[in-house]
């Protein structure tokens, strides 16, 4: 009877570590990005790694997902094949509202705001031999605009026509922009509209060939309208010391939006509470990512977000006490949505 009992004690330990009794299921979850020369995907790929040297405590992994960008995210976010992505402050809020894409679909109401990241300039760079020197010498010229699915494809469209020009007046191109520099330097085009953080991969791949660039201006009487229209669109700046190579002998004044990290109501508070509070309690170490990120703050990562903040998110902002800077009107009480 003893060796009976013995052998049932022993087959219980053994089962139990097998099956794991006691522990918490693990969430995959998948963060969508944006084309590996650009921000998103580094930016998502940290985040990843942030999560995934905890996932013993939280019990959640993270994958990056490629994608071509901010419109692909916000609908695989709502739709839930995806659990967050990256995407353009001014998508985010035309999303919310039903504007742009959305206009048919309505308002995406079960959108929600995590965080915000960095600033994202419109920046349009183009050949020393195009002759263009303002927005407005883009009339006849080879201009890639962005992919469908992108958000730059929508900065571009505003820009060319706040300058007055309609999409039929440049002869406009639609690819990703990991191909625009090599086309650029090809001489396929004259310029392309890039909407990133910087220093960027793509546009030191531009600088650095045969031809020789320039990083045009974005302002203007016109372009000022363009930010009043539109509260998602800031005044911004490119350092020129980021692209020695190119021939601008100053910084670039321009416009631009904010990246912002996205989710759904529909995923689980807790999920994006952890995610949350580590990125947060590891803020130095997420600023090492990428020379943009080094004058961060807690603070500018509430700042630029234009669809309400997920219930999770906004659990551990009130613990610590940032909710402060927070939009009044970015946080609901459940069944409310903002105007």
């Amino acid at each position: 009877m003893k060796k009976f009992t013995v052998f049932l004690i022993l087959f219980t330990a053994i089962l139990f570590t097998l099956t794991g009794c006691g522990q918490e299921k693990v969430t995959f979850v998948t963060i969508g990005t944006g084309g590996v020369t650009g921000l998103y995907y580094p930016t998502g790929g940290a985040i990843s790694r942030l999560l995934n040297k905890r996932v013993k405590d939280i019990n959640i992994k993270a994958t990056v997902e490629s994608t071509s960008g901010s419109v692909f995210n916000i609908n695989a976010v709502i739709k839930g094949d995806m659990e967050f992505g990256i995407a353009q402050s001014d998508r985010q809020y035309q999303a919310y509202h039903g504007q742009a894409e959305w206009a048919d679909a309505g308002p995406q109401t079960d959108l929600r705001s995590v965080f915000s990241i960095h600033p994202e300039p419109i920046t349009l760079v183009v050949s020393d031999n195009s002759g263009i020197k303002d927005i407005s010498d883009l009339q006849g010229k080879r201009i890639n605009l962005g992919n469908p699915g992108s958000g730059q494809l929508q900065n571009s469209r505003d820009v060319i026509s706040a300058a007055g020009l309609s999409e039929d007046q440049v002869i406009a191109e639609y690819v990703k922009a990991v191909e625009a520099p090599g086309l650029l330097q090809d001489e396929r085009l004259d310029g392309f509209f890039y909407t990133v953080g910087h220093p960027a991969g793509n546009i030191k791949e531009a600088t650095s060939g045969r031809v020789k660039v320039l990083i045009v201006p974005i302002t203007g009487l016109a372009i000022d309208s363009l930010l009043e229209e539109h509260m998602y669109y800031a005044k911004a700046y490119i350092p020129q010391e980021f692209y020695p190579r190119a021939l601008n002998t100053e910084d670039i004044e321009t416009i631009g939006v904010k990246a912002t990290f996205i989710t759904s109501k529909k995923v689980d508070e807790k999920i994006v509470y952890e995610l949350t509070k580590i990125v947060f309690e590891n803020f130095e170490e997420f600023k090492t990512l990428h020379p943009s990120y080094t004058v961060l703050t807690k603070e500018d990562m509430l700042k630029g977000l234009s669809a309400p903040v997920h219930a999770g998110a906004l659990k551990y902002y009130r613990e610590v006490g940032l909710d402060a800077y927070i939009h009044p009107a970015l946080i609901l009480s459940e069944g409310a949505s903002a105007e």
